[in-house]
């Protein structure tokens, strides 16, 4: 078990954050070990044209990898560009020590700088970029929604709401991981909390002198991959009309309005025309990130798409209906 102890001044600096550097590097556990991740399959088959050698070697069985690859990050509106620039100031000195901390030596096929920087760099292009909007759509909900617990039901509600494997009994936020057992004084740094599509469980820094910082699975992730769309039950339409028993039935997971406009071929401003009744009838909650807006189902709206799915049927895929 880890223990983050927590001063008044690290009470009120739980922050969140989103990183993705650190997504990169937790989505190398599924190419390690597609098996164990099997909601990430139809994503990693699509994988081509990587360093494999490379990207296998940076993580352990147990899919740990070196803290460098996990930076703090600062906001939930870190760009990959950034942390690749952060990435490459990191000293040789800095990268072996993380390297031997991990596996007690550097591996042999890690200690050209250039073609670990070039393997990663190229994995962004190929397996992520063309995704990571979905993926942050998925994070920036999670993040909105422990916003919305802790101002409703306080920290240590939220807290236990991440994972039962975490606690908070004050000053002590405590993270129960098998082969981990130290205490962490935060000491003013806070502690940083970093949702992630890619974990199934919590990860912390291997490093006990490294920031606070504590990644968690993500609420949404498990329908992050799922294509397509499915219409709206008729019992729901009944109720709501067509357009908004749709939309609502789309946002299993969390969707940007502009994300659901270009999911249905219609336009952003006849989409968030509904999206605001939804969110006014209490079946949606939304958060602005930046320029964008996410919306997600509350539990009322994921209890009355539940209820009114017809037994039996499997609903046609087809354009949303237009107004």
């Amino acid at each position: 078990m880890i223990e983050f102890v927590l001063d008044e001044a690290d009470l009120v600096d739980v922050r969140f954050a989103v990183s993705p550097l650190s997504e990169l590097t937790l989505s190398l556990r599924v190419l390690k070990d597609p098996a164990r991740y099997p909601l990430h399959l139809p994503w990693a088959r699509g994988i081509r044209d990587v360093d494999a050698e490379v990207l296998l070697a940076l993580s352990t069985s147990r899919g740990w990898t070196p803290d460098f690859l996990s930076p703090r990050p600062l906001t939930p509106f870190t760009r990959i560009e950034d942390e690749f620039a952060a990435l490459r100031e990191i000293s040789a000195r800095a990268m072996r020590r993380d390297f031997r901390a991990l596996f007690g030596s550097v591996p042999a096929v890690l200690r050209d700088r250039e073609r670990v920087f070039g393997a990663l760099e190229t994995y962004w292009e190929v397996a992520l970029a063309g995704h990571w909007d979905r993926v942050r759509e998925v994070l920036e909900a999670d993040i909105a929604h422990r916003g919305r617990e802790t101002a409703r039901h306080g920290l240590a509600t939220m807290l236990g709401g991440i994972s039962d494997r975490i606690s908070f009994s004050g000053p002590a936020v405590e993270v129960r991981i098998a082969g981990v057992d130290r205490v962490v004084r935060a000491g003013g740094r806070g502690l940083t909390l970093v949702p992630s599509a890619f974990a199934r469980r919590t990860a912390v820094p291997v490093d006990p002198a490294a920031p606070p910082l504590l990644i968690y699975a993500a609420r949404g992730a498990g329908a992050l991959w799922e294509t397509g769309r499915r219409a709206g039950p008729a019992a729901l339409a009944a109720v709501l009309g067509q357009v908004r028993a749709d939309l609502l039935t789309a946002l299993a997971r969390p969707h940007s309005s502009t994300g659901l406009a270009r999911l249905h071929g219609v336009t952003t401003s006849a989409v968030n025309q509904h999206l605001r009744a939804l969110r006014d009838a209490g079946l949606l909650a939304s958060q602005r990130h930046g320029r964008s807006v996410v919306y997600a189902r509350t539990e009322l709206g994921h209890a009355l798409v539940s209820h009114s799915v017809e037994r039996g049927s499997d609903a046609a895929r087809r354009p949303l209906a237009r107004t």
